[in-house]
């Protein structure tokens, strides 16, 4: 009996009555993967790029979420194309590119995500969880409708190439990402500054007038929620990582602050 495999995220974007919150998965762990998988939120992005994330570790993630009714997004460490064939074996649909930051860029990522000769992806489909074994009917001929691309704006000339990267054809959508891109613009550390935000809305507008969803990252609350109101489709709000390291803050700030000078809790 052939197998389906579940909808991408470009399709689940298109059908979204409003848009999505997600949070990125960094642990490396495939048991807080499936935790946050089961939260109710719409989307993961298992990252390679700046996480202990090797091709085992997302394959144990992927299998780990595949069960809860979330989309996982895959962002790859960068564009190689020899990268991006193994994530699309392990069965990673979705893929979220860092650091593009022209037509070029863009054009590069597509055509490692297609096979020829549209594309330069090796086909190993039968030996692989993307089509599942060859049991999903006409993988190859389908393939493009299996596998979803979403392009990151992080740099200035990423910002000024945006309506260039998003006409690019096989680009599903753009993420902003505000921290490399306060970088690019000389306001390290400084992601809510004005000028970067206002950075991060010429790519809003750009996208939007390209008829491609956008995204961004955006853990500050009051940030989110004014991305949202210009537009974002999608959305990224927090970090398995992160709420680890706040919310064990809070716990040891709680019950670690009342000691007296012999060290001893006092209650």
């Amino acid at each position: 009996m052939p197998l389906r495999l579940t909808p991408t995220f470009r399709t689940a974007l298109a059908e979204a009555s409003g848009p999505l919150a997600g949070m990125w998965v960094c642990s490396g762990s495939p048991l807080v993967a499936e935790i946050c998988a089961g939260s109710g939120l719409d989307w993961l992005l298992i990252d390679m790029e700046h996480s202990p994330n090797g091709l085992e570790s997302v394959l144990s993630q992927l299998q780990a979420v595949a069960a809860y009714p979330v989309t996982p997004v895959v962002r790859v460490p960068i564009g190689d194309v020899v990268t991006i064939k193994q994530v699309l074996d392990l069965g990673a649909q979705n893929l979220l590119v860092p650091m593009v930051s022209s037509r070029t860029d863009a054009e590069a990522a597509v055509a490692a995500v297609r096979y020829p000769p549209r594309g330069t992806r090796g086909v190993g489909s039968a030996l692989a969880r993307s089509a599942r074994w060859n049991r999903v009917d006409d993988y190859l001929p389908d393939a493009d409708a299996h596998v979803s691309l979403f392009v990151q704006i992080e740099t200035a000339a990423g910002v000024d190439a945006a309506a260039e990267i998003a006409a690019v054809d096989g680009v599903d959508g753009v993420f902003v990402g505000p921290s490399d891109l306060a970088a690019s613009m000389g306001l390290l550390g400084q992601q809510t500054h004005p000028d970067v935000i206002a950075a991060a809305l010429r790519v809003f507008e750009a996208v939007r007038e390209a008829g491609k969803p956008v995204g961004v990252n955006a853990f500050d609350p009051a940030a989110a929620d004014a991305y949202l109101e210009a537009g974002a489709s999608f959305i990224l709000v927090g970090a398995d990582t992160a709420l680890l390291a706040r919310g064990s803050e809070a716990l040891a700030a709680r019950f670690t602050g009342a000691r007296g000078e012999s060290g001893r809790a006092s209650y």
